[in-house]
């Protein structure tokens, strides 16, 4: 409640407790809500009154009949807040109790308490209507309400571009979560911990759906354009580039308050045999560092499950082919390098593993949840760090710092490379990068075959050397005389 008041009624009421009343607002802000903790009576009655009051000449200035008014049931919500219960007489229990899930209830109220006027809706020809429809969940996003349920946009007419109007009201501890965890410090780009998501996929309840945009798509939020990802390129003829598959972040373009409505419109191209869905969530971004952190919570795979498995590929006689030893490497295929949180989807059957951390890391940036040893998908609820890689083979003194592949025996167990064969591997490495490396080039037209005569020694008592003598320039020889043969 405290949230949504102006500057001037955070100083009325910062003045009424004898608090220090210049400041930016979020100062002001802050100073009024170290008042709560307080629980003094005189200060809450103070707050509601300032609240009612604010309330009074905003709807004075947007409704005629100021003096009959009428409250919504978001209005009717601020009022229980406050003490003032008798207000919520007109809303259904279920609305009160669950906000979230109050949306139509919430409409009625607000066309009963304002009249149809005063919420000018733009005709839509898409019908549109609730679908049980799941999307698939997104691991860096915790959902804390549902804003609007998915709802379906069916094509209606003969018309190639469609559109649909949605409106969604935040609740008191909606807009409180949005308003008080963001980063506002000065120079810092302005980040929501809570984000109010758009989501868009294709019309399919046979399973849960990953998110698509429809062709053509503008959305606007409360009459502003959201930006959406820009479209891939493509070169094939007649097919209209696709955005890529990700969800939309509309929180600064919504009004973060519990008295106002928020609408949405979203405009996009017919696709005839295929129908789309839209919702919008309340959800909680999540950093790798997160989510490593419940990865580990949630416990490592018993390295003798892994030893077993070891034993299971080394003896199976199925293929035809007898193995005795597998050689696998601690080193992430990601980065090159030891990994410190050996991990693989249990939907794999391969052993060798991966960073988690590196990993996840990856997927905040562009999530893609590919296996990097063998490309299939990589869920991050299948993720598993594995026991016996991190305990038994990483921690092991054994294991040499600079040598990271290991060779798995058949009876589970396992041995670092042998020496003589690491060092024969590392000479032929050695080779072939010499020889890459070397390349001769000889310029001269002089053969050097011939050893040169050796210089006789010194002698002190020898002749001195005779002076030069002059030789006279011979002419270049004639060319070499070409013997024709006439072969007919």
């Amino acid at each position: 409640m405290i949230l949504t008041f102006r500057v001037s009624e955070l100083q009325t009421l910062l003045g009424f407790a004898g608090k220090h009343q210049s400041g930016k607002k979020t100062e002001l802000q802050d100073r009024a809500l170290e008042l709560l903790n307080l629980n003094s009576a005189p200060i809450q009655k103070r707050i509601r009154d300032i609240f009612l009051s604010s309330q009074e000449e905003q709807n004075s200035s947007m409704l005629p009949n100021a003096n009959a008014l009428q409250y919504s049931a978001a209005y009717a919500q601020m009022l229980g807040l406050a003490g003032f219960t008798t207000q919520q007489q007109g809303i259904p229990a279920a609305g009160r109790a669950n906000p979230y899930a109050a949306q139509q209830a919430q409409a009625a109220a607000f066309s009963a308490a304002y009249g149809t006027q005063a919420l000018p809706t733009k005709p839509s020809q898409a019908v549109t209507q609730a679908v049980n429809v799941k999307f698939k969940k997104l691991p860096f996003y915790d959902i804390h309400g549902e804003l609007l349920k998915p709802t379906s946009l069916v094509t209606q007419g003969s018309s190639r571009f469609q559109e649909a109007q949605f409106q969604f009201l935040l609740s008191p501890e909606q807009a409180t979560n949005i308003a008080s965890n963001r980063d506002i410090r000065m120079g810092s780009k302005l980040d929501y911990l809570y984000q109010i998501q758009l989501r868009f996929c294709q019309l399919d309840p046979s399973a849960e759906q990953g998110d698509e945009f429809p062709p053509s798509i503008c959305v606007q939020v409360n009459g502003k354009m959201c930006p959406l990802p820009n479209p891939i390129p493509t070169n094939k003829p007649n097919v209209e580039p696709k955005r890529p598959p990700r969800p939309i972040h509309i929180t600064p373009l919504c009004k973060l308050t519990p008295i106002l409505n928020n609408t949405v419109s979203v405009k996009w191209a017919a696709d005839y045999g295929k129908g789309w869905v839209v919702g919008i969530w309340l959800v909680e971004k999540l950093s790798s560092d997160q989510l490593l952190e419940r990865l580990t919570s949630k416990g490592k795979r018993n390295a003798d499950y892994t030893r077993e498995l070891i034993k299971k590929k080394l003896t199976d006689e199925e293929d035809g082919i007898a193995t005795t030893n597998l050689k696998v490497t601690v080193s992430c295929p990601l980065g090159k390098m030891r990994m410190s949180m050996p991990c693989r989807p249990t939907t794999c059957d391969h052993l060798q593993c991966f960073d988690a951390s590196l990993f996840l890391m990856m997927n905040e940036k562009k999530p893609t949840w590919t296996c990097p040893v063998c490309d299939s998908a990589a869920k991050y609820d299948d993720l598993m760090i594995d026991g016996y890689f991190q305990d038994e083979v990483i921690k092991s003194a054994e294991l040499p710092e600079e040598e990271n592949e290991i060779i798995l025996n058949q009876d589970g167990s396992w041995n670092p490379v042998p020496k003589d064969e690491e060092e024969e591997r590392k000479r032929k490495e050695k080779e072939e990068e010499e020889k890459k490396n070397a390349v001769v080039i000889d310029f001269s037209d002089d053969d050097d075959d011939t050893p040169a005569a050796p210089k006789p020694a010194a002698d002190a008592e020898a002749a001195p050397a005779p002076p030069p003598v002059d030789l006279p320039v011979l002419p270049p020889p004639p060319p070499a005389e070409i013997e024709c043969i006439d072969i007919e």
